[in-house]
């Protein structure tokens, strides 16, 4: 409950801030609808929690809710300084600079919303079907949570129609999580016009002004085009540092920023240069402003800056300090991320690896950190020189592919070479960057292979050993990763889905540092392969949409349902008269129920959920007091019942005793056993009346006729 009132408490900072929403300048739009969807969260919660719990009991049962809305209060904080940072008109110019194509708002706050409040609407569910003392109101309760997470819902429109307010997106604040950057970028242009026009401004800042008019609006001509470097040089302008490679450290308008410069014929490189200058996401770090100096031909382009990256935190003082398990997946989380926009936009890294890492604390008071990934795209001047290194220099193959390994190996040493970027080798390098956070090491830094057999054994299929101490769930993830074959490596969209899974299990299950930490239930890269046949793979699920995060979430939910029904009843069997599982396989032998099967099997065999579905129909039992989706099976195990009943009979009558002396009475059959036995019967009867005699005698075993 005091998370909950601190949850509050930040609201109300905000509805204070709204109050001079009109004065804002910059991401007006977009404060307000940060603001909307942060109060219908609230107030959501709210409701949830009057339906489900009690307020004497807030000691008690409310305990699993303390991580979730500790991870929520987490979540609004940063919103309100985003809020905060909008609406401050201290050094207006460097935050024009900063936020006109910024789309933190929707990409990152209320991204981290929507995919944290499932764990917190399912937090409050499961809390509250123990909550209270009255037996009837638990159960219907629990009825309807059954209703709730039924298949039939698992469709992304339907879900929307269904239960769109509840997990914040109607559609009335989905449409406008285009729409609000939009009209923000409009009225940013219209701020700089009237700012350009005024006696106050300077000449340098009437220059920037046009220069960030022309590259909001797109007008033509200047798509692809850099400006003079005057603009640059007019101003502040001063080189502080060099910080490797193409890049420096600068300070301009007040600000700090990284330069990046390279030498060469701008018409090459100005397709290239331009979607640079068009990209923004939060786990990037961003291309602001792009400038040419005809006389030097100096490509000039100004990045947002960031000092440390993850070598830093990984090396020195701070080594062997390992990150926690919620952060580290977080990274993974958001290092994932920023790849999957770079490939949506067709640009592939190449070069992913500590030093292109860049992490930087959150505005909390934990440990979380924001990351951003550098030095990617213009592959028309990245080029990579094969040559001999000292012995002790730590080989940057390490975090190549083996498939690049071998393109490098069949060039000649000394030649300065662009390779081809591929997705599936980004996706290997990411896969030993979750080795490094997962263990705190650098790969194959024990020091067994050394110069060109590093390069050798990885092509042949060596790879890293984890510790024992790291969590399988995490390992086996990194290992899909660094698959020998590229095929076998999922997409940077699966690995989001999956780490935004883990993040969840990981909010619900606090004692992850415990050495008997629990496990997931469900391996999540086979939910994923059973999401992608019915969702991806067809067109009907955009994986860069914030919107249909809910139903992702939703959609894994039902499928770590229903293979937690299936492995429980694989370890305990089902019901009081389960028969064994030779009995089970041959329940599918009836022909009444093998036909109905057939039609309404999935037709890709192969995918994991139809198999679950599939047992469930199987091994479900459809009595009262069993869970079931199937009223046949009962038939066909009572069948078997009442078979061996028949066989007991006739063994007592040739004088077999099965341990029991003849003539004795035996044990009578356990009352609920008789009564679903009888109730089996009559429905056995009702279902074969239309049947012929032969039929029904062969059916149910009965020869007395």
């Amino acid at each position: 409950m005091e998370q909950f009132r601190q949850i509050g408490e930040v609201l109300g900072s905000l509805v204070a801030l709204m109050v001079l929403q009109d004065d804002t300048q910059i991401n007006r739009r977009q404060c307000c609808l940060l603001f909307d969807i942060f109060s219908s969260a609230f107030n959501t919660i709210a409701e949830e929690i009057k339906l489900n719990l009690r307020l004497d009991e807030k000691n008690t049962k409310w305990n699993a809710l303390e991580q979730p809305f500790k991870e929520l209060q987490r979540i609004f904080k940063e919103g309100e300084v985003y809020v905060r940072q909008s609406m401050d008109k201290r050094d207006w110019w460097v935050k024009a600079i900063n936020l006109h194509q910024n789309k933190d708002c929707v990409h990152n706050h209320i991204h981290n919303l929507l995919s944290h409040f499932p764990v917190v609407i399912e937090a409050i569910e499961t809390a509250g079907e123990t909550a209270g003392r009255d037996r009837g109101e638990m159960q219907r309760r629990g009825i309807a949570l059954k209703m709730k997470y039924d298949k039939e819902w698992n469709d992304p429109k339907l879900f929307q129609f269904r239960f769109g307010k509840q997990y914040l997106i109607p559609q009335d604040i989905c449409s406008r999580f285009e729409s609000a950057w939009r009209e923000d970028r409009w009225n940013l242009v219209e701020t700089l016009r009237e700012k350009s026009s005024s006696e106050s401004t300077t000449k340098t800042q009437q220059r920037l002004a046009g220069l960030l008019i022309k590259k909001i609006i797109g007008s033509e001509g200047c798509v692809g085009k850099l400006f003079p470097s005057s603009i640059l040089n007019g101003g502040d302008y001063v080189v502080r540092r060099r910080v490797g490679g193409q890049y420096k450290e600068i300070q301009w308008q007040g600000d700090s920023f990284a330069l990046r410069n390279f030498f060469g014929d701008v018409e090459t490189s100005a397709s290239e240069i331009s979607t640079l200058l068009s990209l923004s996401h939060p786990n990037i770090l961003q291309y602001l402003c792009g400038f040419y100096d005809e006389e030097k031909k100096e490509v000039l382009l100004v990045q947002e800056l960031m000092n440390k990256d993850l070598t830093y935190y990984m090396s020195g003082s701070k080594r062997r300090v390992s990150f926690c398990i919620p952060v580290v997946v977080d990274l993974m989380f958001q290092i994932a991320r920023g790849m999957e926009y770079l490939h949506s936009q067709k640009i592939y890294h190449g070069d992913l690896n500590p030093s292109n890492i860049f992490l930087k604390a959150r505005n909390s008071s934990d440990d979380y950190y924001q990351l951003k990934i550098s030095g990617y795209g213009l592959s028309t001047v990245k080029t990579t020189t094969v040559s001999s290194l000292k012995p002790n220099e730590t080989k940057p193959c390490i975090w190549y592919a083996p498939e690049v390994l071998q393109e490098q190996e069949q060039c000649l040493p000394g030649n300065a070479t662009s390779f081809k970027y591929t997705e599936k080798a980004d996706v290997y390098s990411f896969g030993m960057l979750c080795f490094e956070l997962l263990t705190g090491k650098v790969p194959f830094e024990d020091g067994h292979l050394q110069g060109d057999k590093v390069s050798r054994n990885i092509r042949a299929g060596e790879r890293p050993l984890f510790p024992s101490t790291a969590p399988k769930y995490l390992a086996n993830l990194t290992k899909r990763c660094w698959h020998s074959d590229p095929n076998q490596r999922p997409s940077f969209s699966s690995i989001c889905r999956i780490l935004r899974y883990v993040k969840k299990f990981v909010v619900m299950n606090p004692d992850h540092d415990e050495p008997d930490a629990r496990s997931p239930v469900s391996d999540y890269c086979e939910i994923e392969s059973w999401f992608l046949k019915k969702f991806a793979a067809n067109g009907s699920f955009n994986s860069l949409s914030v919107a249909q995060i809910p139903f992702q979430m939703f959609a894994y939910r039902l499928a770590e349902k229903d293979k937690t029904i299936l492995n429980s009843m694989d370890k305990n069997g089902e019901g009081a008269a389960s028969t064994s599982r030779e009995d089970m396989n041959s329940t599918v032998d009836d022909p009444l129920i093998t036909a109905s099967d057939a039609k309404s099997a999935d037709s890709d065999g192969k995918s994991v959920y139809s198999e679950i579905q599939e047992q469930r129909s199987i091994h479900l039992d459809s009595t009262p007091q069993r869970r079931s989706v199937c009223t046949r099976i009962p038939e066909k195990k009572i069948l078997q019942m009442k078979r061996n009943s028949n066989v007991k009979a006739a063994r007592k009558s040739t004088g077999h005793k099965d341990g029991i002396p003849n003539g004795k009475p035996t044990q009578p059959p356990l009352p609920r056993v008789q009564s679903v036995k009888n109730v089996r019967v009559s429905r056995l009867k009702s279902m074969t009346r239309s049947l012929s005699t032969d039929r029904l005698r062969l059916a149910t075993g009965d020869t007395s006729d």
